[in-house]
């Protein structure tokens, strides 16, 4: 089994042990079962999926790292949402916003970093709970 923490800003969101866990790495998702190599890893904003006896939990998890020793996954991030956490409609709102705002090339106003922050935070959650 692997021990699984997540640590927000406002303390531990989620602590259990798991099977196996996949998380969104910056260069791609990888699996971390039992007896997995140590290392250290920067998150992207992605699904994270947690195995555990045949059931599957899916959190949208934004940016962060993570650790892997000694069958510990301690992953540290700005914001963690689960499915039940996610209200669709709201995404798929703040994806059009961020999406209109992108297109706006034009408008001086707007900070692009952000808006581009905003478009993959949204969609991150529509991808979590289809």
């Amino acid at each position: 089994m692997v021990n699984l923490k997540v640590i927000l800003p406002s303390g531990i969101k989620l602590e259990q042990e798991c099977s196996s866990v996949t998380i969104p790495g910056l260069d791609g998702d990888f699996a971390v079962l039992e007896g997995h190599t140590s290392f250290m890893s920067k998150i992207r904003p992605g699904i994270m999926t947690v195995e555990n006896g045949g059931n599957e939990g899916l959190y949208a998890m934004h940016d962060g790292f993570v650790t892997v020793e000694d069958d510990m996954v301690i992953l540290v991030c700005d914001r963690m949402e689960s499915t039940s956490d996610i209200d669709k409609n709201r995404a798929e709102d703040a994806l059009k916003r961020a999406k209109k705002r992108l297109q706006d090339v034009n408008n001086s106003d707007i900070d692009f970093r952000r808006a581009e922050f905003a478009l993959r935070r949204a969609m991150t959650r529509i991808a979590t709970v289809k």
